[in-house]
């Protein structure tokens, strides 16, 4: 579908971000929501280099940068080159690992080339701007940053933010100690330098983002805001974000298409709706129909299929919702041979691999055994009798059934499929 294309005199921003649950802490609501109505707003948010990759639980704050932008106001993703070099203790128990300058920087490339399918750095009308605070920080002199920002903080306001309350308990480093005022400052130097009114983050940078508001009321003053997004949960209590694969990246490379498209068409019925609103540009009408469908009739998963296909196509494009759904109709009817090699092994990736020397063929009995795709030769007699084992989606029931080269998929690989959803991929070398 085609995404709407809002202006801040067509749209209220702020109510249809607060519909779609984006919005979890703000300050001055309704001075914000004024100068949305009046004025071009310019607003950043920021993303630390700790992966070559930024994950799904990533997309709320980039998608809702793309929501200004769409709406006609100034957004900056910042990724911080130079904080990334400290670690935030926000959200976590322990301290961060430190990373050295030369890995910094090259995630800091990685996570720019991301953020770039999201937000139009070269639109002709209304371009988004992409900064790196390791520009300012990494020229700060110790004595400088102490006397001109470090004196504009106490130790008891510090101490009092949840991102570092939390840590008293195990303990924290001056360096991580030290975060939030290098966040604080970042707000400040773009309030300066971008006329940057407007910080957004997670339910847990609230305490960096209001150091940052009382930085720049120390150090000049003008308007300024803050507004937290929640951290992203499921129903089922278990942690957004993750498969059974481990998380789930935006770099293809590291979670397949195939993978990403599962993870949100096995979305829960709890949590289709909620996600439909945080994660797509569907109209609020779709998103109700969808919602309604869901009611009527759950079994046909369709609220599930649409959020799988529109944060595919968002995060990856039409060829990969193409791909994803192709591989998943195969995967279903048993039908492997229609996929190209590269589908071919996007879809096998977690099954079971086995690689074999380049033989001439291969008794269907010795091939089972050797994927271990039967305990025994008894079984797997057994379950070739019983019609339960499938070569590349053809049912086999001959006991003495060879599999030569030329049923060999792409010259080399023979997908084994014992029972509805037990696959098996042999490679022959």
């Amino acid at each position: 579908m085609t995404e709407p294309v809002l202006t801040p005199r067509n749209a209220d921003l702020l109510e249809e971000l607060e519909y779609r649950g984006f919005v979890h802490q703000m300050t001055n609501r309704e001075g914000l929501n004024a100068k949305l109505q009046s004025e071009r707003v310019t607003l950043y948010s920021g993303f630390d280099p700790t992966a070559d990759s930024l994950h799904i639980g990533h997309l709320l704050p980039v998608l809702c940068l793309r929501r200004f932008q769409l709406a006609g106001h100034g957004s900056i993703a910042l990724v911080g080159g130079g904080t990334g070099l400290i670690g935030d203790p926000s959200g976590r128990s322990t301290e961060r690992s430190l990373n050295t300058d030369e890995t910094v920087a090259q995630w800091t490339e990685s996570l720019k080339r991301q953020l770039s399918r999201f937000l139009d750095f070269d639109s002709s009308v209304n371009p988004a701007k992409l900064v790196s605070n390791y520009d300012w920080l990494s020229s700060l002199d110790a004595i400088s940053f102490l006397r001109d920002v470090g004196k504009n903080f106490t130790v008891n306001y510090m101490l009092a933010k949840d991102s570092v309350d939390s840590r008293l308990a195990n303990g924290i480093s001056f360096t991580e100690f030290s975060y939030m005022i290098l966040q604080a400052y970042d707000f400040h130097r773009l309030h300066t330098d971008h006329s940057c009114s407007l910080q957004i983050g997670g339910s847990d940078q609230w305490g960096n983002i209001t150091a940052g508001l009382d930085l720049i009321g120390k150090l000049g003053g003008g308007d300024a805001y803050g507004m937290t997004m929640p951290l992203v949960t499921k129903s089922d209590g278990k942690k957004f974000g993750k498969s059974e694969s481990g998380t789930v990246w935006l770099d293809r490379s590291k979670t397949s298409v195939y993978q990403f498209y599962q993870f949100w068409i096995n979305t829960d019925d709890a949590d289709v709706v909620k996600f439909l609103k945080y994660f797509t540009f569907l109209s609020r009408a779709d998103i109700e129909a969808l919602e309604l469908e869901l009611q009527e009739r759950p079994e046909k998963r369709a609220a599930q299929r649409e959020l799988a296909r529109e944060v595919t196509r968002l995060v990856h494009g039409e060829e990969a919702v193409e791909s994803a759904e192709k591989i998943t109709q195969a995967l279903f009817s048993g039908d492997v041979t229609l996929l190209s090699e590269s589908e071919l092994i996007e879809a096998l990736q977690d099954m079971p691999t086995t690689v074999l020397d380049n033989t001439e063929e291969t008794a269907l009995i010795d091939l089972l055994l050797a994927a271990q795709a039967a305990p025994s030769k008894r079984q797997a007699r057994q379950d070739i009798e019983s019609g339960a084992v499938y070569v590349n989606g053809e049912k086999h029931t001959g006991i003495d059934t060879v599999i030569r080269p030329e049923h060999r998929l792409h010259s080399k690989y023979v997908v084994l499929r014992r029972g509805k959803k037990n696959y098996y991929l042999v490679r022959f070398e």
